[in-house]
């Protein structure tokens, strides 16, 4: 069949239209302030093979990993017509336990699957040793209940046995019964609009243009890698910690560029460490692909084939590409952060008008945990926000969630309505980007008070070592967290756990992006 351009284009969107409206239904129907209110979910559309078709606009540690996630459940399983399979585990294409995906194959008249749709969520909290199940944890079986690719939902009926067993492990059973129902109506409806496609437009016809949006976007994608100067390009940065005394540990990153293609190898790195920044080789993947597809210059759709040129080389039991039982929490949202700024760090003299500054390169990911003045267990999980880095043309945005992530932060009023907390300051924190022709993004200050006793944990980086400039531009301002007891402020390093009482409250003072070009000169 010869592409027409025109139904080329069409598809384009009403792919990715189809992964929107399963991150509506998602959103519209969960129970969750971090799924309903932070968006804090990812959907897709995946060719019968395990390739991407199409994605929502949403968080790209999502849905760079959940290619891998599909292909383990196409592994494990065969399928029938109304089934569904969860799976969370980061060694089987997951990133961490929060993470829970749902993935749903969509027939039409065959025996086999012509597509998947699939979907992702953070859930506040799936069991573990701290509520959150974002803990410092040494293995992953502190971090909560791991979940194989396991079908709980056959032919269209839920697994009453699955559901119990996850509910009867984590401490919010009713939240996430709700959320997990979200995530299941939201594949019914993806594969109601597949099915809808097909019916419009005939299978063969559907299949042919999923395969040439993934060719189409190949193309773009090797232009893209041609227009950058072969060589070789290398760049080293550092986590500060994992949470368990060992420090400043190496992210490298060699990139190789020859032609059409790009290699990016990151065996220099560290190996695997004791604490939970550990990332799985998914996450790798990742941040790779969200790199390329940022640097692409085209609105060219996001799939399978923007990532076809690139070859991600990684030494598996390192830092970057963890092996079972690893401590994993904190890979998925502080080295992934960490990951992009040494690709970025490494293409900058390639690309020098149009990699930015590093932005603040961490999530300040925060849970609080207790119970509530009725005595039920609650768990708030939030990513906070800060600034963005600067870049050639441009200063970096102010108060943003940046690279790896794509939420939206809980509004005062769905959190004090929602958890016995009260935000006492929430701004922009101030000049806290770096100098430079063009300033980097200020961070955020936000403070929170507890109205009940609770545990809290904080994994954050870029308390140490700042957010980098480029061309002569000075660093961002490093985050700082802390601990507030009436007029009494007890600084906290970057990875920390802590039981407060009613009336103390928690301070978290995000990194500013770094600065880009020399002001001086300018002047």
């Amino acid at each position: 069949m010869k592409d027409n351009p025109i139904l080329l284009e069409v598809f384009k969107h009403r792919f990715a239209s189809i992964a929107e409206e399963m991150g509506g239904v998602l959103q519209r129907t969960s129970f969750s302030p971090n799924i309903k209110e932070r968006r804090d979910f990812s959907c897709a559309v995946f060719h019968k093979d395990g390739s991407m078709v199409a994605q929502a606009a949403h968080i790209p540690v999502h849905l760079g990993s959940m290619p891998l996630t599909v292909a383990s459940v196409i592994a494990a399983h065969s399928f029938q017509p109304g089934d569904m399979v969860i799976l969370n585990d980061p060694f089987q294409g997951g990133t961490h336990l929060p993470d829970i995906t749902l993935v749903a194959p969509v027939f039409t008249d065959g025996s086999d699957p012509d597509f998947f749709v699939a979907n992702r969520a953070h859930h506040a909290d799936v069991g573990g040793m701290m509520p959150g199940s974002m803990p410092l944890s040494t293995t992953i079986f502190q971090e909560g209940i791991i979940i194989p690719p396991l079908k709980i939902v056959h032919q269209g009926e839920l697994d009453p046995a699955i559901m119990s067993f996850f509910l009867q492990n984590v401490r919010t059973p009713t939240e996430r019964e709700g959320d997990l129902t979200a995530q299941i109506m939201a594949n019914r409806v993806g594969a109601e609009r597949v099915r809808a496609l097909i019916s419009k437009y005939t299978l063969s016809t559907v299949k042919h243009y999923a395969e040439s949006l993934m060719d189409y976007s190949e193309r773009i994608a090797r232009h893209q890698i041609q227009k950058l100067p072969n060589g070789t390009y290398r760049f080293e940065d550092y986590l500060e910690d994992d949470g368990q005394g060992n420090t400043m540990i190496p992210i490298c990153v060699t990139i190789c560029i020859e032609t059409d293609r790009m290699t990016v190898d990151f065996t220099e790195s560290a190996d695997q460490v004791p604490g939970c920044v550990n990332a799985v080789r998914a996450i790798t993947e990742s941040c790779v692909m969200y790199v390329m597809r940022a640097l692409m210059d085209d609105d060219v759709p996001t799939n399978a084939g923007c990532f076809r040129p690139l070859n991600v080389v990684t030494q598996p039991g390192s830092i970057v590409d963890a092996i079972f039982p690893a401590a994993v929490a904190g890979g998925n949202v502080e080295t992934s952060q960490r990951i992009v700024d040494a690709i970025l760090g490494a293409l900058a003299p390639a690309l020098p008008e149009k990699v930015p500054a590093a932005s603040q390169g961490t999530m300040n990911n925060l849970t609080i945990g207790g119970t509530n003045e009725k005595g039920i267990p609650f768990v708030y999980y939030e990513t906070i926000g800060g600034g963005c880095g600067a870049g050639a043309r441009q200063p970096g945005a102010n108060a943003v969630q940046s690279h790896m992530t794509n939420t939206l932060n809980t509004p005062v009023e769905a959190l004090e309505f929602s958890y016995p907390l009260q935000i006492t300051e929430y701004a922009v924190r101030r000049d806290s980007g770096g100098e430079g022709a063009f300033r980097g993004g200020d961070g955020i200050i936000r403070e929170i008070k507890m109205l009940v006793d609770v545990d809290v944990t904080v994994l954050s980086e870029r308390r140490q070592l700042a957010p980098y400039g480029l061309g002569q531009g000075k660093a961002g301002k490093k985050g700082v967290n802390a601990i507030v007891q009436g007029r009494r402020r007890i600084e906290k390093p970057g990875k920390f756990q802590a039981h407060l009482n009613a009336g103390d409250a928690i301070r978290i003072e995000t990194p500013g992006g770094g600065g880009f070009g020399n002001e001086d000169l300018i002047r």
